[in-house]
């Protein structure tokens, strides 16, 4: 009982600062900025326990917030030239050649490891940006917003669902908790809210989006997709280092990237949507 209520009010907070969050650019962008940081910070962390690896905890840090806010800068409009990516690129450049001073036992394990915070973590999030900033100049929280809020629901109608009726496992090899059933149920809810969010928007607010009722279940289908397996893949990941929680800074909640695992393949993924539909 104590833990559902430290989890219940670690949610409100969560949930409560990424909306506000999106009611400003700057405020945004520093938030996820910070996420980022702590969540690149994090994995370098469980990675660099592994025998024959050392990652540059610091620099692959800064190097993924670094590109996190270049692309704020980029598709925002402040920045209009793309020199903004060099110091970016110099540092990657940077932490490949290092190894071979460092006398590492497998730096092949260091390369592999070293890329992957910036592209499990960075570029996801860098994402963010280029569906917050649709035209140069221009600031919509919408669509953002709309994919958490989709993963939001699938969460909650997966789990609702998935207690009542799961019977048959989802990917029991990776996460025996979820069923068909539950996936299905948050699927239809995500649906439902997809359906919600159209209406309000076209009602109240036209000029802020022009996808269509089909569209925005496209929308969110693909967040609930992407999202699961976004899921299985951070479960995959801590199968493999042999961990429960990703961290502890979220009481009751674990890490960072127990909390964005499923961000982490549905932002990007909500991108190449849009883009697919040329909306973006």
């Amino acid at each position: 009982m104590k833990n559902f209520i430290v989890r219940t009010i670690t949610s409100v907070f969560f949930v409560a600062t990424i909306v506000v969050s999106f009611l400003n650019p700057l405020a945004m962008v520093f938030l996820f900025a910070l996420i980022t940081g702590m969540t690149i910070w994090e994995l370098v962390g469980l990675v660099n326990e592994r025998p024959f690896v050392q990652v540059n905890r610091f620099i692959s840090t800064v190097a993924g917030v670094y590109f996190f806010l270049a692309m704020a800068g980029h598709c925002s409009g402040r920045v209009t030239s793309d020199t903004v990516f060099i110091p970016y690129l110099i540092t990657i450049i940077y932490l490949l050649v290092a190894e071979l001073y460092l006398k590492a036992k497998d730096p092949i394990n260091d390369w592999a490891y070293t890329m992957l915070p910036q592209l499990y973590v960075a570029l996801p999030f860098s994402m963010i940006n280029v569906l917050a900033f649709p035209a140069e100049g221009e600031f919509s929280f919408v669509l953002p917003l709309s994919v958490f809020v989709f993963l939001w629901l699938n969460d909650a109608g997966a789990y609702c669902i998935g207690s009542l009726l799961g019977r048959h496992k989802l990917f029991p090899r990776i996460s025996p908790g979820k069923s068909w059933e539950g996936s299905i149920g948050g699927a239809l809810l995500v649906v439902g809210g997809a359906a919600l969010i159209w209406y309000l928007l076209s009602s109240y607010v036209p000029e802020q989006t022009n996808l269509s009722l089909w569209q925005w279940a496209g929308q969110g289908l693909t967040v609930v997709v992407f999202g699961t397996w976004g899921d299985l893949v951070e479960s995959l990941l801590k199968r493999t280092l042999g961990i429960k929680d990703s961290g502890n800074v979220l009481p009751g909640h674990g890490g960072m990237l127990d909390r964005f695992d499923s961000t982490l393949l549905a932002m990007p993924a909500a991108v190449v949507y849009l883009f697919t539909l040329t909306l973006l």
